[in-house]
């Protein structure tokens, strides 16, 4: 039987992160389950100080809609909801990002009123361990203009390992354009502030050190988003007239601060350092 959660209002950030964080789990998998849960928050409107705040940390301008990431940001309480609740079965700290896609139908204006269902899926077996999605819809007046699937990884050693797939080389990825990216120490504490993402492994070094990472590391989605928000600046505006899917897979952590860099080529697009030798993000952008 799936979780079913109805939110009247978003919940405080901060006390859902405890729960996150704190919640006891009972750390069995059952894979034939599927769905596990579903959320609902209706008439979801933009706070327009967090709003501009946003574009500012991610690096957006106010070209009258909201950043095609942002609705990601507005339905993390639903997504911390449950993975909070009794229908995901292991705590968060440990649970890898490793892809995000979102797709968007048409541009969507800071003063509509959003309905947000949210659905949690799996597991299914994966190399190195357990697979979820968390799935998120978003509607206006009945009619989807978003939505994104974002998956996580549960490692797990006993699991059938599936055979590596060879790297690429970096000689395979030609960039037309390179932009140099400056990637502050405090990144992950304002990306925090504006998303309400406070894993302490984003936080500050000595917060990320207890979970076995030298320094802390750049949020996934801080750096999606940071390339869309170059993506736009590139094409002078919304990519593919405002309907379009972008996906990244989430390489390797970013450690903070760093010396990045965004490659593009074609519609194909990654984020580097040292060079371009160490690879942190791949993604697309595609008509939809």
């Amino acid at each position: 039987m799936s979780i079913n959660i109805e939110l009247n209002s978003a919940p405080s950030s901060l006390s859902l992160y405890w729960r996150v964080l704190t919640a006891r789990k009972k750390g069995k998998i059952d894979s034939s389950q599927g769905l596990l849960g579903e959320a609902r928050l209706n008439k979801v409107q933009c706070d327009p100080v967090r709003l501009a705040n946003y574009r500012r940390t991610c690096g957006f301008s106010d070209d009258g809609y909201i950043p095609t990431s942002y609705p990601f940001v507005l339905g993390m309480p639903l997504q911390l909801s449950l993975l909070a609740s009794d229908a995901f079965p292991f705590r968060v700290l440990g649970i890898v990002h490793v892809s995000n896609q979102i797709t968007q139908y048409r541009p969507i204006t800071a003063d509509e009123l959003l309905d947000f269902h949210c659905t949690l899926s799996g597991p299914r077996e994966a190399n190195r361990g357990w697979e979820f999605d968390l799935h998120t819809q978003v509607t206006v007046q009945g009619t989807v203009v978003w939505e994104s699937v974002c998956t996580m990884l549960r490692r797990d050693r006993t699991s059938q390992r599936k055979p590596r797939k060879r790297a690429e080389k970096a000689t395979e990825f030609t960039p037309e354009t390179i932009s140099q990216w400056p990637v502050p120490a405090d990144t992950g504490r304002r990306y925090a502030g504006v998303s309400g993402d406070r894993n302490p492994i984003h936080l500050y070094a000595f917060t990320a050190k207890l979970f076995g990472f030298p320094r802390a590391i750049a949020h996934g989605m801080w750096t999606k988003a940071r390339c869309l928000a170059e993506l736009q600046a590139i094409t002078a505006g919304a990519p593919l007239d405002g309907r379009f899917s972008i996906s990244a897979e989430f390489k390797r952590p970013l450690l903070l601060p760093a010396k990045a860099r965004f490659e593009r080529a074609g519609n194909e697009f990654r984020v580097t350092t040292g060079g371009g030798r160490r690879v942190h993000l791949t993604g697309t952008l595609e008509a939809v």
